[in-house]
């Protein structure tokens, strides 16, 4: 089974940092993509953004890529979401999702939460003022 499992949520003051963990199995190779989501109340799912594993090619959307920075650590196959600068807006579920293909790329405007065929259950991040 593929499967995805983020950590790393909490509660961090605005205008800090924090880093979410996103651990894959189940995966029989690399060639896959995964990206970011998250869910803040009121909205609906919106892209961050996403990397193909295989080679580290990585794209950002939305309104946080210019505060987000995707890497990940193929030794201990585990993937990452830096955060900076946050600020009570960010405030949500943060997911990690994974596709073998994606109708687009680059992306463009937005990722597609359908095209993403396995999710992680969701880290919960909490900023305050």
């Amino acid at each position: 089974q593929e499967q995805l499992v983020e950590s790393g949520g909490g509660s961090v003051q605005a205008g800090g940092s924090l880093i979410l963990s996103c651990a894959p199995s189940g995966f029989t190779s690399n060639r896959y993509y995964v990206a970011w989501f998250r869910q803040i109340a009121g909205k609906q799912r919106e892209g961050v953004g996403v990397i193909y594993r295989d080679h580290g090619s990585r794209y950002y959307v939305g309104s946080m890529k210019d505060r987000v920075t995707i890497s990940q650590d193929n030794t201990k196959n585990i993937l990452f979401l830096q955060m900076n600068n946050l600020t009570v807006d960010d405030t949500g579920v943060y997911f990690c999702a994974a596709t073998r293909a994606v109708g687009r790329w680059p992306p463009g405007t937005g990722l597609i939460p359908a095209e993403f065929k396995s999710w992680g259950r969701g880290t919960q991040v909490t900023v305050s003022a």
